[in-house]
Formats: C-alpha cells, structure tokens, sequence
C-alpha cells in the first residue's frame, strides 16, 4: 500500500502513536505475491473482493493471494469515498466521505457497491480492457465474496448481476436480507459463531430466503475481524486478538472460501463442503 493508504488507516482506526506503528511501516508489510508472475494458458475463473465498510482492499490480500495461487483471476475492489482512502493513478488518495455520516444507510451503500463490482466486471471483460491479462478470464465463471458490508454487497450484486455465479459473506450481516427468489444461486455464509449461529436474526432470515446451494458455517472463537488481515496486522503490532489466533483464522478463511469456489465455479467437489473436518474442528457446520 502507499505511504498516504497506510496513514488514511491508521487515521481511522485511531491508532495511538504510543503504538509505535507509523504509515512507513506499515506501507512496508510484506506478502508472498511479486509481481511479473507468469499465468498458466487457458481460461481461468474471476473472483471479485470486497472488504469491510472503512476498510482499504489490502486487509483482504492474504485470501486474494490464495485464490489466486489456486488458478482463480481476482480483483480486490477499493470503494472510493467509503474506506480508508485508496490512492488512484492520478496519485491522489481520496479520504472516506461517508464514515462519519451518522444517518448513514448501508442499504445503500451495499446497493452502491453492487453497481461497483459490475463495473469493474464489465471492465474486466468486454471490449477493449485496460488490462492485458483480461483475456485469461473465464467470462462465464464469475464469483463474488467480501468481509462484513462487503459480504452484503456480494449478495446485493449476485441480485443485481446475473453474471455472478456464486457469492461469499464473511461475518457481515445482510443490507437488507434478500427476499425468497433473488438469490437462487450457490451462496455461502461463513462468520463467528458469537455474532451468527443458527437463529432468526438477519441470517437466519437470509438462509430461509437462499434459494441454491448454501451453507452457514460459523467458526469458534473467531472475532469480526478473524475473516480479513486485521486481526493479524493487530497482533504484530502487539495489540489483543481473539482467542482464535489470526493465523487460524486466515487459514480457515482461505481453506472454505477456496472450497466453496472450487466446487461452485470449477465443478471440483471438495469433501471439505461435506460436514465437520477434525482438522478444523472450530468450524461448525450450521446447515
């Protein structure tokens, strides 16, 4: 990330200078990807990412990177005006013009990221695209996933769009709850077992009104944040985490959102999908 996304973020997540984590050192993290990678021949799968309300894309990297290493094309969504500032090629990083807004209506936000996403989708693969590789996307295989207002805004998309073929909500609830006959297409619900296990809350409404493939997975001792890089980058700089540690929770996000994707746009069935692993026993299969 760039020197200014890093301080937009520290800005909005308030962050102590006592912490001692300034917008040079976290612009310097390290991932596993690099550049200039050479992509394997043939059509390939596109799986879109959207990350929590506040958040810049980068907290969604270590999935991104993962998706990607599994054959899958992905393009990790920066909402201008509603995160913590991403910095654009004209090299000016736009502040968030919304998140102090105190009437705000995430329906409307969530709606607003649908039309995003198409966007970006049409971009990706009609006519002339900006971007050289587009032509390794499999136009017909479209997935859609995101962490909390991103994860409404997967399915507010998969309502809008029929091109996305699949979509993922990791721990956000739904704005609003789609109605019976808007999603019939795979959907899977992934988030922490103390904010969404089986009821008749906001989930509970939406998986009575999923109307394909689903599953509600919820994961023991997660937090919101146990489903993106946050937790992680927090516990580096020595900050609490939740009692499932941010490397179990990057794993198990990247093990079932990767599953799902196999088996929803490649056809590869996945045994993972099938009930409880005792590899995984945090994970808890809801329905």
């Amino acid at each position: 990330m760039t020197l200014a996304e890093a301080a937009g973020v520290l800005q909005r997540r308030k962050m102590p200078a006592s912490s001692g984590v300034t917008p040079q050192n976290l612009s310097s993290v390290t991932t596993h990807a690099f550049d200039g990678a050479r992509p394997q021949h043939g059509k390939h799968p596109l799986v879109v990412l959207s990350p929590a309300y506040e958040d810049p894309r980068m907290v969604l990297t270590s999935l991104a990177t993962d998706l990607a290493s599994h054959g899958y094309v992905v393009a990790l969504v920066g909402h201008t005006y509603e995160d913590s500032g991403e910095t654009l090629a004209n090299g000016q990083t736009p502040p968030c013009a919304i998140c102090d807004d105190p009437a705000l209506d995430f329906d409307s936000v969530a709606a607003s990221r649908a039309l995003d996403v198409s966007f970006v989708i049409g971009q990706l693969t009609h006519g002339n695209t900006a971007w050289r590789l587009a032509h390794l996307i499999d136009e017909h295989e479209i997935g859609m996933a995101g962490h909390s207002l991103g994860g409404a805004a997967a399915a507010a998309t998969m309502i809008a769009d029929p091109r996305v073929r699949a979509g993922v909500n990791m721990d956000g609830s739904f704005h609003p709850a789609p109605r019976p006959g808007q999603i019939n297409r795979p959907f899977l619900m992934l988030g922490a077992a103390a904010y969404h296990s089986a009821g008749g809350d906001n989930w509970g409404q939406t998986w009575a009104a999923l109307g394909g493939y689903k599953k509600w997975l919820t994961v023991a001792g997660a937090d919101h944040f146990s489903f993106s890089d946050l937790d992680l980058l927090l516990e580096e700089a020595g900050f609490p985490t939740p009692p499932l540690s941010p490397e179990r929770g990057v794993v198990i996000t990247r093990e079932y959102v990767t599953a799902f994707f196999d088996q929803t746009l490649k056809g590869i069935h996945s045994p993972l999908l099938n009930g409880p692993s005792p590899n995984d026993p945090e994970v808890l299969f809801q329905y």
